[in-house]
């Protein structure tokens, strides 16, 4: 499927895909995976061989955007991007169709014999390692022992992998597996530049209707100020982000990781101060918004909790 042959256009599929995430959201997790594999969400990116659109990244952008916004804790990137991976194999059908689920271990390696960071991997059919020489393995979760991590989430941990023992049931080659990691964070930055975009908009609307001494929060300067910078923010991960898509004027693809690093940084600051500017109705179970900020949080630990924008630091020295 080409977009030119369908006239298709990446935002298009924004609403449809956040009706689709919140029907998926009322049901269990298998109940989710069909929902979603029925919206085409799952096999978007996927070889149409193996069930799926065969569209760009692009396309599942605005998915991930939706996903954030809706707070989704399904591993819905990582399964479109598993099943965009592994090509035509009968594998990627199964993603695809909803039969099987699969995320991705972000942090350790099958050499290393561990590996963590993996959203949901307690419900999940397969997981997604590097295997420690560029590549990558799809291992089965069945052969692996699960150490669930609290720390950040005691309602969605993350896990440990214990993969000893581990059955590997494909391998991706470093290339594939490169191709894999830069599409990644392209969705990573979508998805929590959404959980951002939303928890503005929630702030927004606040700030305008709760009224103090007789006027609403929002005429005050003060509080003008601090949403114009989290708009700003906003703005310019956004932009960031869509401009990654494009190559530079050289024809040559930008690099990533300095938007994902924005991205992270930028919805950490968003939510926060969305949290502050709630007051104590911020910290309530009523107002959703540590939700967004524990996923931020738990993507960024998942890159070294700042290591990633220290390394894009780095790479910025040396190549000048």
């Amino acid at each position: 499927m080409t977009t030119s042959d369908n006239d298709l256009k990446p935002e298009d599929f924004a609403q449809a895909a956040a009706e689709a995430i919140k029907d998926a959201q009322t049901r269990g997790f298998r109940d989710a995976a069909r929902v979603l594999a029925a919206a085409g969400l799952c096999g978007i990116c996927a070889q149409e061989d193996a069930g799926g659109l065969a569209l760009g990244i692009a396309f599942a952008l605005p998915i991930a955007t939706a996903a954030g916004k809706l707070r989704l804790h399904w591993p819905l990137l990582e399964n479109l991007l598993v099943a965009k991976a592994l090509g035509d194999s009968p594998l990627a059908a199964q993603l695809a169709s909803g039969e099987r689920v699969a995320t991705w271990a972000l942090q350790g390696s099958l050499q290393d014999g561990l590996a963590g960071q993996a959203r949901g991997a307690r419900d999940c059919d397969w997981v997604l390692v590097a295997d420690g020489r560029g590549g990558g393995a799809l291992l089965d979760l069945r052969s692996i022992e699960i150490q669930e991590d609290e720390a950040l989430d005691p309602e969605h941990p993350q896990s440990w992998l214990a993969l000893d023992g581990a059955e590997v049931l494909a391998q991706l080659d470093a290339a594939a597996f490169a191709a894999l990691q830069r599409d990644s964070h392209i969705l990573i930055a979508g998805f929590v530049n959404g959980a951002a975009e939303s928890a503005l908009a929630t702030t927004a609307g606040y700030m305008s209707t709760r009224v103090q001494f007789g006027r609403p929060l929002s005429a005050k300067q003060a509080v003008r100020h601090l949403l114009a910078r989290m708009r700003l923010q906003q703005e310019a991960s956004s932009a960031g982000i869509q401009r990654v898509l494009d190559t530079d004027e050289y024809g040559r693809v930008r690099a990533t990781r300095p938007v994902l690093a924005n991205a992270l940084a930028s919805a950490a600051f968003v939510l926060e101060k969305s949290i502050h500017l709630h007051g104590g109705m911020g910290f309530t179970w009523e107002v959703p918004l540590h939700y967004a900020l524990r996923e931020v949080r738990k993507f960024d630990a998942a890159f070294g909790s700042g290591a990633l924008a220290s390394q894009v630091g780095r790479d910025f020295i040396q190549s000048v």
